[in-house]
Order: structure tokens, then sequence, then C-alpha cells
């Protein structure tokens, strides 16, 4: 199977922009929100100092073990709650305790992927979306016509993708939104004899199931990858894979998906997922990705 490398830029979005990052942080605009967080990655000097950057709330770091980061808000009035689109999709973004907003925005290269290969297949789909968080890749399978099934050991999470699935008028969608730990829910569907078309994987570095089952990238990721393979129907479409904060080449991700899917005919591709910085050519890299696809021309 030949692996290529490209770099994917997440540069589809109207309600969301990079602003401005350097010295260890990041300005974003979310919808109708300005907010600054750190970032590890930005290593390089930024536009402005962050402390001149106009924010309506920002996100303080830890400045201990024993204490989490917090937002601290800058506008009053700012709701901790606000709507957000991308393309036919409407969802909600929500400063939450860990920094995020309830999307990763830079999936929508992914997104918009599997929106393309559902729609070019002609036939019915099924989806498996493992660690799906808030839902947006699920809703953006169904919007292109799959079943799908949505798996994240967080019932908040689930809870809130399926408050995006009617703000985005897809009630009628089939989408299972399901609360479990990844690896038991894989060989509980492997031993059901279950299987899917596409099946879409954004594990954490470090994760705990909802019975305080417990995921660790690089020890836990092998075994769930061989899961995957026995999940894929005999004509596969697709498999999405993505990793963040870890220590690990993308084309170690690739080359560990591509060993699993040995035998099966189609394209690999790998490299990194960026944020392109308004009015710059500077790029923001966010995570790493592989994923396979079957030719469908």
């Amino acid at each position: 199977m030949k692996l290529t490398t490209r770099l994917l830029i997440a540069d589809d979005w109207t309600d969301y922009a990079l602003l401005d990052s350097g010295a260890g942080r990041k300005l974003e605009r979310f919808g109708e929100q300005t907010v600054s967080r750190p970032d590890p990655q930005a290593f390089w000097t930024p536009s402005a100092p962050p402390d001149a950057w106009r924010a309506d709330a920002v996100f303080d770091e830890k400045t201990s073990e024993d204490e989490r980061g917090a937002w601290r808000l800058m506008r009053a009035g700012a709701p901790d709650v606000w709507m957000m689109r991308w393309n036919e999709l409407t969802f909600q973004a929500r400063r939450t305790p860990f920094r995020h907003l309830g999307v990763f925005q830079e999936h929508s290269v992914h997104w918009r992927f599997a929106q393309d290969q559902i729609r070019a297949a002609g036939r019915p789909v099924k989806i498996l979306n493992l660690f799906g968080y808030t839902g947006m890749m699920s809703l953006a399978c169904a919007s292109a016509g799959a079943e799908v099934v949505h798996l994240d050991a967080s019932p908040k999470s689930n809870g809130y993708g399926k408050e995006n699935q009617a703000l985005s008028g897809l009630d009628d969608r089939p989408i299972r939104w399901i609360a479990d730990d990844a690896m038991k829910f894989v060989a509980r569907e492997i031993r059901r004899g279950n299987t899917y078309d596409g099946i879409v994987l954004d594990p954490p570095k470090f994760g705990r199931g909802p019975k305080n089952e417990t995921w660790r990238f690089e020890e836990s990721l092998p075994a769930l990858l061989d899961g995957v393979r026995a999940l894929l129907s005999p004509d596969p479409l697709f498999v999405i894979a993505t990793a963040y904060a870890v220590r690990l080449s993308y084309l170690a991700l690739a080359q560990t998906l591509a060993d699993r899917l040995d035998g099966l005919d189609g394209a690999m591709e790998t490299g990194e997922m960026a944020i392109p910085q308004q009015g710059s050519d500077r790029l923001l890299p966010t995570a790493l990705y592989a994923r396979w696809w079957r030719d469908q021309a």
C-alpha cells in the first residue's frame, strides 16, 4: 500500500479564526467570542504581546500540580454557551474546565473528507465514531446520509452531541449515542458480528472509561487497531485516526494502521493537521493523522 504525506489545513471556516499565536498562547475567535488559551507548540513570537490581546475570556494555566487551570472573564456578560456553524451544521460552543470550547475545529478536514466518501459510495453506509466527543464527525457523516454509531466515555459529551444534532435539524437521522469504554465496546461488536464501512478514532493520550477503565495511547492503540480491522465491512470506505500530545511520529501512526489494513486495496495518507493564522502565512500545528480510503473512481 503506497503511503503519501500531506499537511491538512483547516481553512474552511467562517465562524472560527486563529487571530494570533506565539509565546505559548493562541488568540482565537469562536463565533461571537474571542478567547486566549495556552498552546505549548506556539514557540514563536506573536504579532502582538499576549498581554495586549483583546479577548472575552482568558484561560490561565494551573500554577501547581494540585490545581486546574481556569477561565477568567474579560467581558462582563459573555455567555458560557453560544451558537456556531460549520457549513450546514449548527452546534454549541462552550468554555470547559479543560480549556476546550466544545469543538476541535482542525477536524473539519476530516469531516469534509468523510462526507465526500459517504456521498460517493452511492449505497447505505454505516460509520463508527470512537472517542467522538460532542459529535461533529457524527453529525457530518449523518448529514451525508450515513447511519452512525457514536461512542464516547462521557455521558455529558454525548448529551451535548444530541443537542447539536437537534440544533442542526438532524433529529430524523440515525445516530446512536453510546457512553462506553472504546476497547470493551469494540470487543462486544466483534462478538456480535457487527461491521462498519467507515471507522473514525480520535483517542486522547490518557483517558478513563465510564467504569474507570484506563486508556494509555501507546499501550492501548495497537489492540484497538486490531479491533478496528475486525470491524470493517467486506467493502469498507475509510479509516481515520488522529493523535494529540503523544511522543509519536505520524509515520509510526500510519505504518501501525497500515499493518492492520494489509490486504485492502486503497490509499494511505499521513501527516500533520494545522490551523492557518488570519492575515499571515503562519500555521499552528494541532495533531497527527493517518487515513486510509478505498478508491471509488
